[in-house]
């Protein structure tokens, strides 16, 4: 049977491996009450809360830990629960504030070759060892972090989005992996899109998942791109849909030195899910819309595992993929009320950071 709360129940789910001390929980319902854990596993891994009287559509909260009567608050902003179907919130709080950053780059020797990459870690990550993330593989590496990198001395600003986002409890915190091209002529065209493609489903993926907190099934992982960096993204999905289950093609050029409109009609449709945008004019608005009805045909569905914007005077530039990234952040990793919980089985709640 599937697992109910009353209406004006939410539950909180702590995940944190043990410590000295007891973990609580404080709440928008009343800041100054402490509210200890109902259950408590045998591994003394999770803490499950249960908030009653809950009559507004939301609430706010945060872990603590009390050791001899002094508070140890969690680090970041207070979390946000609301009412879905299930009313069930997972949390993997962490108490050092400890601030994202970015390694230096590395590369790995392969039969196809190496191509350079750096990892965005997000705050706190590593502390709270049961915490797993999902994973944001993003062509064109050289664009998101550092300016004087970048091509036109632009940058998305990755990490910055990302912590607005999760301060704003619309995703999951994730991992960023920027993936620098040798040739982008050539890595995200058809004389070497396959290379690069087992390069990262089959070389880069397996050594992060190995060396990095990850989710790795595929649902997990995302591949994302712009201009042709959207093709390749694509593209690497639809071969490799057992690696990536989403894709995010920002302005792409599709068409160009690829026979991928081809292939989205004639391969059979994989289990991916894919964000398309453009703007307009001279920004891949009409190819864009073409590629969004093929996929339409190939038996996607818009608002479920297809979506597509098209942004007036959108123009094609890092500027203005930055700005909207984080329309396809929330795509791949915002927190979304499972539709199969309102029929009845609980799968995995109104979302967990």
């Amino acid at each position: 049977m599937p697992f109910r709360t009353p209406a004006d129940e939410i539950h909180i789910h702590v995940h944190h491996p043990p410590v000295e001390g007891e973990i609580m929980l404080r709440t928008s319902l009343d800041w100054d009450e402490n509210v200890a854990p109902e259950l408590i596993d045998s591994d003394g891994e999770r803490f499950e809360f249960v908030l009653r009287g809950v009559e507004e559509p939301f609430v706010y909260f945060k872990p603590l830990i009390l050791v001899d009567g002094e508070e140890r608050w969690a680090s970041g902003p207070d979390r946000l629960a609301t009412s879905g179907a299930e009313r069930i919130r997972d949390t993997f709080p962490t108490f050092e504030d400890a601030p994202a950053r970015v390694t230096e780059p590395e590369a790995i020797d392969s039969e196809d070759g190496a191509w350079t990459h750096r990892v965005f870690l997000p705050e706190g990550y590593g502390e709270n060892t049961l915490r797993r993330y999902p994973v944001l593989y993003m062509n064109d590496g050289h664009n998101l972090y550092f300016g004087p990198q970048s091509r036109l001395t632009a940058r998305w600003s990755v990490q910055d989005t990302m912590s607005r986002l999760v301060e704003m409890t619309a995703i999951e915190q994730a991992i960023v992996v920027a993936v620098y091209p040798r040739d982008r002529m050539v890595d995200y065209t058809e004389a070497g899109e396959e290379a690069y493609g087992r390069y990262l489903a089959n070389v880069l993926k397996p050594h992060i998942d190995a060396g990095y907190l990850t989710l790795p099934d595929a649902a997990h992982n995302a591949i994302m791109g712009s201009s042709l960096g959207g093709v390749s993204a694509l593209s690497c999905a639809w071969e490799h849909p057992e690696s990536f289950g989403l894709a995010g093609c920002m302005s792409a050029s599709f068409g160009y030195e690829n026979d991928l409109k081809e292939r989205v009609l004639k391969n059979p449709k994989p289990d991916i899910r894919v964000y398309l945008d453009s703007g307009w004019p001279r920004d891949n608005f009409e190819v864009t819309r073409d590629m969004r009805a093929r996929l339409v045909r190939a038996g996607f569905t818009e608002g479920v595992d297809l979506l597509y914007f098209a942004f007036p005077g959108g123009r094609h530039s890092e500027v203005d993929w930055g700005d909207r990234s984080h329309l396809p952040f929330q795509f791949f990793f915002g927190h979304r009320p499972d539709v199969r919980s309102v029929a009845g089985r609980h799968v995995r709640g109104e979302g967990e950071d």
